[in-house]
């Protein structure tokens, strides 16, 4: 059947459809932006705390670099609670997203990761 013959609900069911899926992907990709920005932070804790080391009192540096760990920990979390909460609206239909339980994986893996790190930092004299 060639799409002029198609019924306009049918035209539009498949619309709402295909927008369904695109923002089904556009969240995977706000989820891997996110995670992006949380690992920077915790970049940026770990460079501070490199540079500035030997600043007094020592555990200063340690203290600043401490802010932007666990703030790159808190942005793993929302983000996956918000790729998670977004998912369980859609209903995907000609793709197959991420599933939850990997979003929640791989948030929990770099949050783990980060905070070995951070008490990693702490213990080196």
């Amino acid at each position: 059947m060639a799409d002029e013959d198609k019924a306009p609900i049918d035209l539009a069911s498949t619309r709402t459809d295909l927008a369904e899926d695109r923002t089904v992907l556009a969240n995977e990709r706000t989820f891997a932006g996110w995670m992006r920005t949380g690992l920077a932070a915790v970049g940026i804790g770990l460079g501070f705390n490199a540079l500035f080391g030997k600043m007094e009192p020592e555990w200063l540096p340690k203290l600043i670099a401490t802010g932007f760990i666990i703030s790159g920990v808190i942005i793993f979390y929302l983000a996956e609670r918000s790729a998670c909460k977004v998912l369980q609206r859609l209903d995907p239909h000609s793709i197959e997203p991420l599933r939850r339980v990997n979003l929640r994986f791989v948030a929990t893996l770099m949050g783990i990761a980060s905070l070995t790190l951070l008490g990693g930092m702490w213990l080196l004299i």
